[in-house]
């Protein structure tokens, strides 16, 4: 490919055109055991053969890149410029046999068994080529393979798909004549014969077509390389059916692509790229630990690996696309590969690049400068429509972003943007941080949010009795993953996350002062019953407080600021390799809040002043905490004593005194009954 690339860039700049097709050919023999590489490309003279193959490390390339001129680089792009990759074909050949035509020198052989020594002469068979090289590998024994036509088109696909130049494989392919087609074959003079003739075609005809159909093996030349190297033309070029062919291609994914981005990276490090995101995620979850992006890195169009993972981070593993360099070498180990700080900018940057990709899908392709309204009407669908395409990306990719927040610190104020939840306002559609601050109430200092195992579940939540009151919206967390995600994020532009089911939590839509004063008259009344339920749970509740976040129901149960909610212990529970004493260990402390407008909290209240204190208060008081528990999205640990609890309930509202088993009903005994036989009317004698 360079020798043809340069001879397109010195025909070009001496004001020539090339006077042939520039093109590259492979032919396998497998009966001689030898692979035959020929070019059309600007070929070697005497000189040449002896200062780039008689040497080691001697790049040919490299000096004609120097003799270009800084100034010039752009206007050529070159492979092989370290001059050790022609001496990796020995890995597999006992002999190389080098025959080139320049034109401006007569055509030579240079031969060699990389025993340090080589041999140079000019062609005996003359003018052969034209103009180019060919390249003879004489195989070793084991390493007959690469004859193997299959081999060989698999490897020039994978690694040779994208060069420029057409890459022509001789192949042997099997055609099926038909009888019937070779009987209809004739020429003019048949046509003309006699009527003899005529008769003997027929019967000829006629014993072909009870022949088998035959199969016949021919040998041509076949392009193997068709694909087109997209990312290296302008985009404003590109079709969005040619950007949709090339992510089948690089994909082998039967859908289009959800979105893609084509851009050119200037600067530190020079790359073009074209990243897709698919429309499904498939199995990316079931395997999302060694799942890799398939992200493929080309070197001058030459690939250096299909899935190299350290562009991208493990959360963007879903993302396709490729990635060409000018600026990482092509024959270094895939460590030292790792280890090239081109990368780590070029990585940074993709990274960027795919945040403003998914950006612009949430925006209907706007940029963040543009107003969200206008956005909106480039497409007509509302950004919650769950038939917006960011929408249907969410569907599918939404724990990769959430899985970003928690990993990727630096880019976590451009991913919060991208989360999308449902919430107690949105009518069962996503809302974004942005639209939810951008509706919040005037008096409204936090973020609220509520966790729970489903939709179904949080809605009934009694968390949420007051905020429905009060009209605020608040984020459903329903995936296992979202709590965590909020323990990473904390707040959003400033506003404080605030669980409904934690402590701190205050609405300030009253006056401050006016809600102390009401909290020390309660507290003072209820006093006694918040004394007796924390001596009556101790080891189950660190404290019993008045509530003022519970609207319609009795109590509720919290945790703290820093402990993890009911849903969190709910989901570590769930774990596989979980311990049961890790669990408690971890365990947030909880704190009962008792409403003190219900009738129940003021009844049990007054019992308690009363200095009432029997069992039957006892079971009230513990079925208040049973049932704030699990309404709370708590799970009840003593089944068994929870059980015997209720049972004794049940009995005193049936005013039944005692629970000890009746006695065993007595079975009465059965009488005998006589059976009579009859007499036969005759003697059987």
């Amino acid at each position: 490919a360079d020798a043809c690339d340069k001879k397109r860039y010195i025909s070009l700049t001496e004001g020539n055109v090339p006077s042939e097709n520039l093109k590259i050919r492979v032919y396998p023999n497998r009966e001689a055991n030898t692979l035959t590489i020929e070019d059309t490309g600007i070929g070697m003279n005497k000189e040449d053969l002896i200062q780039n193959l008689g040497r080691i490390a001697e790049s040919g390339t490299k000096r004609f890149m120097e003799n270009v001129g800084k100034n010039k680089k752009d206007d050529v792009n070159l492979i092989g410029q370290f001059g050790v990759g022609f001496y990796s074909v020995y890995l597999v050949a006992d002999k190389v046999r080098v025959a080139s035509k320049n034109n401006d020198d007569d055509q030579y052989i240079w031969e060699s068994t990389a025993d340090s020594s080589f041999v140079i002469a000019k062609d005996p068979r003359g003018n052969t080529l034209g103009r180019g090289t060919e390249i003879t590998i004489f195989l070793k024994e084991d390493a007959e393979d690469f004859a193997s036509q299959q081999k060989l088109e698999e490897l020039v696909q994978k690694h040779s798909e994208f060069i420029t130049f057409p890459i022509y494989l001789y192949k042997k392919s099997t055609e099926v004549l038909d009888p019937e087609d070779e009987a209809d074959e004739g020429d003019e003079e048949e046509e003309e014969s006699s009527e003899s003739d005529l008769e003997v075609a027929e019967e000829e005809e006629e014993e072909e077509k009870s022949k088998e159909k035959k199969h016949v093996e021919s040998w041509d030349w076949s392009r193997v390389n068709n694909n087109v190297a997209i990312w290296s033309r302008d985009k404003e070029e590109i079709t969005d059916e040619e950007y949709k062919a090339f992510y089948k291609a690089i994909s082998k994914e039967p859908n289009d692509a959800l979105t893609w981005i084509h851009f050119k990276a200037e600067g530190e490090v020079d790359f073009k790229s074209i990243l897709f995101v698919p429309d499904i995620a498939g199995t990316l979850y079931d395997e999302y630990n060694t799942k890799k992006a398939a992200i493929r890195l080309y070197v001058r169009k030459v690939l250096i690996q299909d899935d190299f993972e350290d562009l991208l981070p493990r959360y963007l593993n879903f993302i396709r696309g490729v990635v060409d360099s000018d600026d990482l070498p092509l024959n270094v180990s895939r460590e030292t590969l790792q280890q090239h700080k081109v990368l780590k900018v070029m990585a940074k940057k993709l990274v960027r690049k795919v945040l403003e990709m998914l950006r612009k899908l949430a925006n209907n392709g706007k940029d963040d400068s543009e107003d969200d309204e206008d956005a909106s009407e480039s497409t007509g669908l509302d950004p919650s429509d769950p038939d917006h395409p960011y929408i249907k990306f969410w569907n599918q990719f939404s724990k990769s972003i959430k899985m970003g927040i928690i990993e990727d610190a630096a880019n976590r104020s451009k991913l919060a943007k991208l989360l999308r939840f449902k919430s107690l306002n949105s009518d069962d559609k996503y809302t974004s941080f942005e639209e939810y601050v951008k509706n919040m109430k005037d008096w409204q200092k936090e973020i609220y949010y509520i966790a729970g195992e489903s939709i179904d579940v949080v809605k009934k939540s009694p968390f949420l009795e007051v905020a429905k009151r009060k009209g605020v919206d608040v984020f459903f967390l329903t995936d296992a993953i979202d709590e965590y995600t909020f323990q990473h994020l904390s707040d959003y532009d400033g506003l404080k996350l605030q669980s409904l089911t934690k402590e701190g939590l205050k609405f300030n839509d009253e006056d401050e002062d006016t809600i102390k004063k009401r909290m020390k008259l309660y507290k003072e009344n209820f006093k006694p019953l918040t004394k007796y339920l924390k001596d009556l749970f101790s080891d189950k509740i660190s404290k019993v407080v008045v509530s003022q976040r519970v609207e319609n129901s009795p109590a509720v149960v919290v945790t703290s600021q820093y402990g993890h909610t009911a849903n969190m212990e709910r989901i570590m529970k769930a774990q596989t390799l979980s311990s049961q004493e890790n669990v408690k260990a971890m365990s947030a402390s909880k704190t009962l809040e008792i409403n003190p407008r219900h009738p129940i909290i003021i009844e049990l209240n007054n019992l308690i002043n009363a200095n009432v204190d029997t069992q039957d208060v006892k079971d009230l008081a513990h079925l208040i905490l049973d049932a704030a528990l699990q309404t709370s999205g708590f799970t009840q640990e003593d089944t068994h004593t929870y059980s015997e609890r209720v049972y004794r309930i049940i009995a005193n509202n049936l005013n039944i005194k005692s629970l000890d088993l009746a006695n065993e009903i007595e079975v009465p005994e059965e009488e005998e009954e006589e059976i009579e036989l009859e007499k036969p009317e005759h003697d059987e004698f």
